[in-house]
């Protein structure tokens, strides 16, 4: 049983990076629709900034949301912990 979850863990944990990086990479196309929208200029330079920020950077915020969420999924199926402190950095007694 653990070693299948273990493999739809590394599964997941392929479909998650490769998500990820693809939504980072379009976000960070944004900043090139910006840049075109001021070298164009006028009505159609506002038609590219409200399509970007009204109908793009929403879908991009939902993939993300989703996407992290399946991390989190791919994460307790592998049986990771994080943000716990490591068995192996315990403290001597009576150190701070």
């Amino acid at each position: 049983m653990k070693e299948s979850l273990k493999k739809i863990a590394s599964v997941c944990k392929m479909i998650f990076g490769y998500g990820i990086m693809i939504v980072l990479f379009l976000g960070g196309l944004t900043f090139f629709g910006y840049v075109a929208a001021l070298i164009i200029g006028g009505e159609t330079a506002t038609n590219i900034c409200t399509f970007i920020y009204k109908q793009f950077i929403p879908i991009l915020i939902y993939a993300s949301t989703i996407l992290i969420l399946f991390g989190l999924l791919c994460m307790y199926l592998s049986g990771e912990k994080a943000l716990v402190p490591d068995s192996g950095m315990k403290k001597h007694e009576g150190e701070m």
